[in-house]
């Protein structure tokens, strides 16, 4: 489940922009995801292998160049279906958490 919200999360984040690897970890980070790179990197590769993401290459002004990840339109649409399948989820979630609260 946890790998699934994960590939959710990544593109949710580089549908709003462009991000190299690092930077999607210290964002993830920030939202209290617990991430590490070595789980990053592979899924970032299988989401590329789907077609879901692309990516470039830019120079960096501090070390090596930074392979930049971006959202593919077949990305967009699996999105899409994941923002539809998490709010289905939550609403599912809801009821049953409020029937349970109200036998007691």
């Amino acid at each position: 489940m946890r790998k699934g919200v994960l590939e959710y999360c990544i593109l949710s984040i580089l549908s709003r922009n462009d991000a190299y690897a690092s930077s999607l970890l210290s964002e993830l980070k920030a939202a209290r995801m617990i991430v590490v790179e070595g789980t990053i990197y592979p899924l970032l590769t299988r989401q590329k292998n789907q077609g879901l993401l692309t990516y470039r290459w830019e120079e960096s002004p501090q070390g090596p160049p930074r392979k930049y990840y971006s959202i593919t339109d077949k990305g967009r649409e699996v999105l899409a279906e994941m923002d539809s399948a998490w709010s289905e989820l939550v609403e599912t979630i809801g009821r049953l958490r409020n029937d349970k609260e109200s036998r007691y």
